[in-house]
């Protein structure tokens, strides 16, 4: 029997509309990993908000965090394998995308502590406060707003992040797709929102299809399926073995699906995982 490593992304996947992890889909993921199934999630959400979304489902390989920029071990309740981008590029990334009037989040992990520490030295807009609202109570994380990134951080950064106007995010994201950036630049819209979009910035090496290949390895995992519903799930999807896109997913998304199952408030990943693992 081949040993299979099951990734899912988070929003719009396993998670449902209210952005939780159902009871039933907790239970059937721990139930599956007591059993030896290995689960893990690959997610542009930083541990902050992963560990207590993930906190009832029970799994024991490291979790996929930042689109791949690094590991999160729970056992450990630390980083692994984190990926920064070089300085000369954070320099050359932020002043172009202040030609655009964005004024990214930029997150640095400090090796002191081993948290993140987010720094937004000017105004945020309104979409960027919303973001800041909702984690800053958030532990494993640390906002600086209206603070420069210390020097000694400059060599630790993993993302450069905004959320904000479609129009504008996809015009940075387009001039930054570009020889002139060697770095790894995510930009899709926001799933509850088609006029705002989000950009994500990472070292050049930096994806979930990367992150998803080295964990498989790591794992000894034969077989890898992998579930989506967004545009920044499709990389991982076309190195996986079987993927599986919701129902809810978009349309490019399920393009390059091989299996598309029921939407993500029916508990439809934990639900194949179990039929997949148990066949």
């Amino acid at each position: 029997m081949a040993k299979t490593l099951y990734v899912s992304d988070l929003d719009g996947t396993l998670l449902n509309s209210e952005s939780q992890v159902s009871t039933r889909s907790a239970h059937l993921i721990s139930e599956l990993t007591s059993q030896g199934a290995l689960i893990s999630v690959a997610t542009a959400r930083t541990p902050a908000s992963v560990v207590p979304i993930m906190n009832h489902a029970l799994t024991t390989p490291p979790l996929i965090v930042m689109t791949g920029a690094a590991l999160w071990l729970r056992d450990q309740q630390a980083f692994a394998n984190p990926v920064f981008i070089q300085p000369l590029l954070l320099d050359h990334l932020l002043t172009t995308l202040a030609e655009y009037n964005i004024q990214p989040f930029i997150y640095a992990l400090d090796n002191n502590d081993n948290f993140l520490h987010v720094y937004h030295p000017v105004e945020m807009n309104h979409k960027e406060n919303q973001f800041y609202q909702q984690r800053r109570a958030l532990p494993l994380k640390k906002f600086h707003i209206g603070d420069n990134l210390p020097p000694r951080l400059r060599s630790k950064v993993l993302l450069l992040y905004t959320t904000g106007p479609a129009d504008a995010i996809y015009e940075a994201a387009s001039r930054l797709n570009t020889p002139e950036f060697p770095c790894s630049v995510s930009a899709y819209p926001d799933i509850f929102d088609p006029a705002t979009a989000l950009i994500e910035i990472f070292a050049p090496e930096v994806s979930k299809a990367n992150a998803v290949k080295q964990l498989q390895e790591s794992l000894g995992a034969d077989r890898l399926v992998v579930f989506g519903d967004n545009l920044n799930d499709i990389s991982m999807m076309k190195v996986a073995d079987v993927a599986v896109a919701v129902d809810n997913a978009m349309p490019e998304v399920k393009q390059n699906a091989d299996v598309v199952i029921a939407g993500n408030d029916f508990d439809s990943v934990a639900r194949f995982i179990s039929a997949d693992f148990n066949a």
